[in-house]
């Protein structure tokens, strides 16, 4: 996929986090740090949005949402918005196990047919590991329009791709919601050890 462009949804302060997301540290480094070092391999081709100053102090080009307080399907419109490529990589900021390895892995059996491919588990969908189409704006304007902000409504909507991969590797696309999911990741990697 030539000229793929990767946008990780940065989100806002979490209630549950108590704080910026993409910015909670793990193993000693932001969340955020995690994830780029993971997309570097494949492109630098990097957009981070996000409606703060927070992440300044990376390098990377930063969007404002143009739809205020529509959660990630705002964020999947501003992405696609400013996009110059037909398919655009979503991440979520809470991903910090993503792996290089996923990621190829996702583009190389993205099937073009497919106007949105998510990854998932054996338990449960990913839909922010993805690959979206811009062709999705008008849907997404639409769903925006009438208050219908659900992910899976959705990629119920279009031809879509679900890649399942072995629950044994679900913990690489954990996305960290709260410090007790955060104690959880540091005690379940310890035991790995």
């Amino acid at each position: 996929m030539k000229d793929l462009a990767v946008f990780i949804l940065c989100g806002g302060k979490s209630s549950r986090m108590q704080s910026e997301k993409g910015l909670v540290l793990f193993k000693g480094k932001p969340f955020i740090e995690h994830i780029i070092q993971a997309i570097l391999p494949i492109t630098n081709n990097i957009f981070l949005v996000t409606n703060g100053n927070d992440y300044d102090y990376l390098e990377y080009k930063k969007i404002s949402d143009i739809e205020i307080d529509k959660g990630p399907l705002g964020g999947i419109y501003t992405a696609l918005f400013h996009s110059e490529s037909e398919f655009s990589m979503i991440l979520s900021c809470d991903i910090p196990l993503i792996s290089t390895e996923l990621l190829a892995e996702l583009i190389e059996k993205h099937d073009e047919e497919a106007a949105i491919t998510v990854l998932s588990s054996e338990s449960r969908m990913h839909p922010l590991i993805g690959i979206y189409a811009k062709k999705n704006l008008p849907i997404i304007k639409e769903a925006i329009a009438q208050g219908d902000l659900k992910l899976m409504n959705l990629i119920a909507k279009v031809p879509h791709q679900i890649i399942t991969f072995d629950e044994s590797q679900s913990l690489n696309f954990t996305n960290i919601n709260s410090p007790d999911e955060l104690n959880d990741l540091n005690a379940n990697l310890n035991t790995m050890l």
